[in-house]
């Protein structure tokens, strides 16, 4: 394919940069600017559905981006990716440990009592999607007069744990699920190595875990109705803050360096297989897990995965049974840069398909007078 380039036109393409920086200020006469930790604090579902999608904890960054690009996803994502690729690499981090997590919303669909109890959390799972009309006309103080009234509340938080078991470590205990398998190696690291199929599962969870949200759920729903064998319960879904540990440059002792605020992490379990060594009979695994707060994802991730690892061992039946088509056509900056390619001047090659048109129609059309 080729292209040609654009010449000059400098001034328009400055007018138009302009004319899209007027669309983000239009309205501003006695308007507030909107800064960037109200993106982060109001906004938190597009917020960690930006953040997951980037690829990069850095909430202040993430609000910066939906601000710049006017609040296009593909667009603020697109901005993270590219100042991710600018930035050095210090060093690793410790494997997260979720079971350390600190939830704030922890939820079982597989048991009606868990260890802990059901946390439901912020989430509207139980509330009506009906309008909240009297928010057109909500005023910066009844805004914060709503805030103070919840804080007046009285919440016995003296019983509440710092973190909960694992579900899916009871269903190891029952004999449920196989013993959980020692790592072999490091994980794939998607952002420095060509993804050359077949690749790890470490691979495709990675890809997942920064995936466009909209894509893999489409893929994980076709799943779902039918076009594949996972058929899932959740063992687990929780949402939370996870300390991140880090090696001391001097002592070389691990330490905790921080934690990321806000993570979804989604166990799912599935119909059973009969492994090949013992003969017994287990229920399989899925896994999902992805910064911010996006359920949503983290599910469909799971499911995608319990999938693709039921394409390797049965064969490939269904398209979210393939690991190749799956995580080659999940990525929001690949799906959208492709795209918005075609916007790109094609000029020549367009040319040509005209050219080949009108020499096939003119020889229709000498072949047909010759016949008659």
């Amino acid at each position: 394919m080729s292209y040609i380039a654009i010449k000059g036109g400098e001034q328009a393409i400055a007018g138009a940069a302009k004319a899209l920086e007027y669309l983000r200020c239009r309205g501003a006469e006695g308007e507030e600017v909107l800064a960037v930790d109200q993106i982060q604090n109001q906004l938190w579902a597009l917020h960690s559905r930006v953040m997951s999608e980037g690829g990069i904890y850095d909430p202040e960054l993430v609000s910066l981006a939906i601000k710049q690009s006017a609040g296009d996803s593909f667009e603020a994502v697109y901005y993270l990716r590219a100042y991710r690729s600018t930035r050095p690499r210090l060093g690793q981090t410790h494997a997260i440990r979720t079971d350390q997590m600190r939830v704030t919303r922890r939820i079982s669909s597989a048991f009606k009592d868990i260890p802990g109890g059901q946390s439901l959390g912020p989430t509207p799972d139980y509330s009506q999607r009906l309008f909240k009309f009297e928010l057109l006309d909500e005023t910066n103080d009844s805004f914060r007069r709503k805030l103070a009234d919840i804080l007046k509340e009285d919440y016995d938080i003296s019983e509440i744990p710092d973190t909960y078991p694992k579900v899916v470590d009871f269903l190891r205990q029952e004999g449920m699920l196989k013993a959980r398998q020692a790592s072999t190696g490091d994980a794939f690291d998607i952002t420095r190595e060509p993804l050359v199929f077949p690749v790890p599962r470490s691979a495709g969870l990675a890809v997942m875990s920064r995936a466009e949200t909209g894509s893999i759920l489409a893929l994980a729903y076709s799943n779902m109705r039918g076009y594949g064998d996972v058929h899932p319960t959740i063992a687990e879904l929780r949402v939370g803050y996870v300390p991140i540990a880090y090696q001391h440059p001097e002592s070389k002792k691990w330490i905790e360096a921080g934690e990321v605020l806000m993570m979804t992490e989604c166990e799912i379990v599935a119909s059973h297989e009969i492994d090949p060594e013992s003969g017994r009979p287990y229920f399989t695994l899925g896994y999902g897990a992805c910064l911010g707060h996006n359920e949503a994802k983290a599910i469909s991730m799971a499911i995608l995965d319990r999938s693709m690892e039921h394409g390797k061992t049965h064969g490939v039946q269904h398209p979210s049974e393939n690991p190749e088509y799956v995580l080659m056509h999940i990525d929001s900056i690949d799906s959208m840069g492709f795209a918005i390619h075609y916007k790109m001047p094609h000029y020549v090659t367009f040319e040509s398909d005209i050219d080949r048109l009108e020499k096939s129609q003119n020889a229709i059309d000498k072949e047909s007078k010759q016949s008659t």
